[in-house]
């Protein structure tokens, strides 16, 4: 046992010995050095999670067709966020490689860059956002008893898009840096702010008016802004790898927007395909009914969480990939790719306990309605088994978007998101008359192609020679 333990864990065992190109890291400093930028990656991106999460369970109090009208508003606001998701990529992936060259000056033209190209773009998508979100619900799946809930809480969420975004490339700034602990508290003031105007704004509490969709959005909004101002002061201060100067952001840097817009391309080429993807699977589902989509929300919100946790393991493999590339050692990039996911891995099998022993006492959480609670306790027995390659996948992802390789990840985003997982919800819902049953057996088969596909490309190694 312990011989096998070695052998999935030690740093020696991680890679062929002829991969070695310097020193060999003992297996404490490969750990502690993922642990550190990992639990503040992988916290933020729960906290994150959780804003929805909460959302939807204090949202729950008002009843189902609350909970599926915030749940519709989902897809279409990604769809508009899926821009600076791919920024983001972009710029993560230069930051890195500059701080393990040692270069502030290109790291900061970058951040400038990447802050004017946000401030520009997401006051056009607000306006458009705004101006056209009635035909946007309906076309995501809204009814006449959820249309208008829809409208309120995409409005108001999406004014705040600037904020958001601003704070997000800030962020993703920081995570290339190695300061993944920004990123944390930042989301966690916002989480606190989340929460406490939710109980205050839905219900009505301590004599605020009741507010119910509306005040969650109102709630979710509050929290992004105070994030973003945090974020804000913290490329402000002297003597840090990174400060974002305002030169930088009212002059055109056409080597640095080229660097950031190849990458970003390919990233955004992802989005487009991954949005198109749940878009549609989304609108699958809510033609299944207002119950029905509920009940999907419900799960989605919980499955979220064990996305989280990949996603920060992911963030931070994808830091420390581009940096060590940065530094001539593509080596200690795959231990630390490699580490990232053993670790991934012992917390699917945690979660992969939670969801199967306890999904009754999760769906109690958002929602009494018995039917709703049954049929979501059937889910997450397909949740639990979906999480162990959820949480692999996402995080062998991150580490090819940390090295450049965004074209790989996003073909295999069109594949598996954009053909595979609508065509097949469609097949099972309808055609085989699993219902809503039918959109997470999809979702099982999504996740376990996009495994193989991304371990297939980490173990080759090709994502070592891309030059940023």
């Amino acid at each position: 046992m312990t011989a096998f333990v070695k052998k999935l864990f030690e740093p020696d065992k991680l890679i062929k010995a002829s991969d070695w190109v310097g020193e060999k890291p003992g297996t404490r400093e490969v750990y502690s050095t993922l642990w550190r930028v990992a639990w503040p990656s992988a916290l933020e991106s729960v906290l994150v999670g959780l804003i929805a999460f909460f959302d939807t369970v204090m949202v729950g109090t008002v009843g189902s067709s609350a909970i599926a009208a915030v749940g519709l508003t989902n897809q279409p606001r990604l769809v508009f966020f899926a821009v600076f998701f791919a920024l983001n990529v972009g710029v993560t992936a230069v930051v890195s490689r500059r701080r393990g060259q040692e270069d502030s000056r290109s790291a900061n033209r970058c951040l400038g860059q990447a802050v004017m190209l946000v401030i520009i773009i997401s006051v056009i998508l607000c306006a458009v956002a705004v101006v056209f979100s009635r035909p946007f619900l309906y076309f995501a799946g809204a009814n006449e008893d959820t249309i208008e809930d829809s409208v309120s809480y995409f409005r108001i969420t999406m004014v705040g898009m600037s904020f958001t975004a601003l704070g997000m490339v800030i962020n993703a700034a920081q995570r290339g840096s190695g300061n993944t602990r920004i990123s944390m508290t930042t989301n966690l003031t916002a989480n606190i702010i989340n929460i406490v105007l939710n109980y205050l704004l839905i219900g009505g509490n301590f004599g605020f008016p009741r507010l119910e969709v509306r005040g969650a959005a109102i709630a979710t909004l509050m929290g992004n802004i105070v994030a973003c101002v945090m974020s804000i002061i913290s490329v402000s201060r002297q003597g840090r790898f990174l400060k974002l100067r305002l030169k930088y952001c009212f002059t055109f840097d056409r080597e640095n927007l080229a660097l950031i817009t190849k990458i970003a391309s390919s990233a955004a080429v992802e989005q487009v395909f991954m949005r198109i993807g749940f878009f549609l699977y989304a609108k699958i589902v809510a033609s299944l009914g207002t119950q029905a989509f509920a009940t999907h929300q419900i799960c989605m919100s919980i499955i979220n969480l064990s996305f989280t946790f990949g996603d920060g393991l992911g963030i931070a493999a994808s830091s420390l990939v581009g940096q060590n590339l940065g530094r001539k050692r593509p080596d200690l990039s795959s231990v630390y790719g490699k580490a990232g996911q053993r670790v991934g891995f012992v917390i699917s099998m945690m979660l992969f306990v939670l969801f199967s022993c306890f999904g009754r006492q999760l769906m109690g959480l958002f929602t009494d309605e018995q039917p709703i609670i049954s049929t979501g306790v059937k889910i997450l027995y397909i949740v639990a088994f979906s999480s162990i390659a959820q949480v692999s996948q996402v995080i062998f992802s991150g580490c090819l978007r940390g090295a450049g390789d965004t074209k790989y990840v996003a073909v295999t985003s069109l594949v598996c998101i954009a053909l595979v997982r609508p065509v097949v919800t469609y097949l099972f819902c309808y055609t085989a008359s699993w219902g809503v049953i039918g959109a997470w057996a999809s979702l099982i088969i999504d996740q376990y192609m996009r495994l193989a596909f991304s371990f297939s490309r980490f173990e080759k190694g090709k994502w070592k020679k891309i030059k940023i």
